[in-house]
């Protein structure tokens, strides 16, 4: 489980273009700590799991259910990239609960900048549209952020200075895809709702 607050911009290294996957190698000091083979590293929101790891780097293997479900395919060399450690036991849930599952992506549509933070608007899938709320939790791109506006379509969010300077949403602009997650407490509730429809 990830809590969607990123430890670090990272940076793709390689990409190897497999039959029907992709392996990445990415350079990430500070989630590579005391990594080793088989721990997860959250890439854009996407749970990784490490194949290889040297150094400052780690190799993950991407299939192609998760290339075709978020924006991953589309990383290049260069590429910078959100990465988060799995939240440990006993320690602060600093943003909401985060299974590194992406539902689908999004892309954004525009930037408004201010004097403090940005708002961001970015499309939303219709099949996703339901559990997304204002003032509810959305992770983009591995990010748990605050829904400010939930509307047909599309949703916006709010970017602190910080969230600017040390996450990929401060670099990219309207046109890029983003991976959405929503919040899997909303999920929940569904499938719980509509089993009690189920059985009357």
């Amino acid at each position: 489980m990830f809590t969607g607050i990123v430890e670090e911009l990272g940076e793709v290294t390689a990409v190897e273009t497999l039959d029907d996957a992709c392996r990445f190698r990415l350079r990430g000091p500070v989630v590579t700590q005391g990594a080793k083979h088989g721990d997860s590293i959250a890439v854009n929101g996407v749970c990784l799991t490490v194949v290889d790891h040297e150094g400052d780097e780690f190799t993950a293997d991407v299939m192609a259910e998760t290339l075709k479900r978020s924006s991953l395919g589309a990383l290049t060399v260069g590429s910078r990239v959100n990465l988060e450690r799995p939240t440990a036991v006993g320690a602060r849930l600093g943003g909401h609960i985060v299974q590194g599952h992406v539902d689908g992506t999004g892309t954004i549509l525009e930037r408004t900048p201010s004097e403090h933070w940005e708002i961001v608007k970015i499309s939303l899938p219709a099949e996703l549209a339901r559990y997304v709320v204002e003032k509810g939790s959305i992770t983009v791109d591995g990010i748990s952020l605050t829904v400010v506006e939930a509307a047909s379509g599309h949703f916006t969010v709010s970017l602190i200075p910080t969230t600017l300077a040390l996450t990929t949403l401060g670099r990219k602009q309207p046109g890029d895809p983003v991976n959405l997650e929503a919040d899997v407490i909303a999920k929940y509730v569904e499938r719980l709702l509509a089993g009690r429809e189920e059985t009357k």
